[in-house]
């Protein structure tokens, strides 16, 4: 079966700047590759050969860029938003997308095994998947716990807090375009809370493997750090 992909590439990248003033984020090399190229080329080695970028801030750098994917041995089109849909009003303006598609963001770098992603959305038969990974924040302050009355009733010096977050990767059946609003930003969140209401089969999928979103400074440092002992997951034989 044909997999289909879809990669969101619209933003501005305000989170990465200086690195996002001169170039799109997608476009931000790691080492002297874009990150959606190392992105395109995991799709590749995963079957997902039919791949839909969706774009907008700097989109004409972006397709002069990956052109129609040929070069990789995928086939690329291009979905341009006329106004900024945040992260998941875009798929409305996406045409024949199969009952099941993977969606991820243009700046996550991973070795998430994306085909067996794939089949655990598919033997689910839930209504949307999402990759998730643990993350651990550090406080930078001692932390007190007061009652109603201000008296201390408890003390943390700075504690470490662990939560379950999105990897900005996802599996989704065509069925939730239904919930999507046209032409109006439509973000991940919105989505979320929209499935939360309906009750739908909403299923998190955990990886403890390698996982950055490049999006923040610290985590774009890291992944060239990092480069060389990850790179095979993008240049697989």
């Amino acid at each position: 079966m044909k997999k289909k992909a879809v990669i969101l590439a619209g933003g501005k990248g305000t989170r990465l700047k200086p690195y996002s003033i001169v170039l799109p984020k997608p476009l931000v090399p790691i080492h002297e590759y874009p990150v959606l190229e190392l992105i395109i080329r995991q799709l590749r080695y995963y079957d997902f050969i039919d791949i839909t970028i969706a774009v907008n801030h700097m989109a004409e750098l972006i397709m002069a860029y990956f052109g129609d994917g040929s070069k990789w041995g995928v086939k690329i089109e291009y979905s341009l938003e006329d106004i900024p849909l945040s992260t998941m009003g875009p798929l409305r303006l996406i045409k024949n997308l199969p009952d099941n598609f993977l969606i991820m963001n243009g700046d996550v770098i991973t070795d998430l095994n994306l085909s067996s992603f794939y089949d655990k959305h598919i033997s689910s038969g839930a209504l949307f998947t999402i990759a998730s990974h643990k993350r651990t924040i550090k406080s930078e302050y001692g932390v007190l716990n007061a009652n109603e009355l201000n008296k201390l009733i408890g003390f943390s010096e700075k504690p470490e807090l662990k939560f379950l977050v999105s990897m900005g990767i996802y599996m989704a059946n065509k069925k939730i375009l239904g919930k999507i609003p046209e032409g109006v930003p439509f973000g991940f969140d919105h989505l979320m809370k929209k499935l939360l209401d309906d009750k739908e089969n909403v299923i998190v999928y955990p990886f403890d493997g390698y996982w950055l979103d490049i999006g923040r400074p610290d985590d774009y440092s890291q992944a060239i750090d990092d480069f060389d002992s990850i790179k095979n997951v993008f240049f697989k034989d």
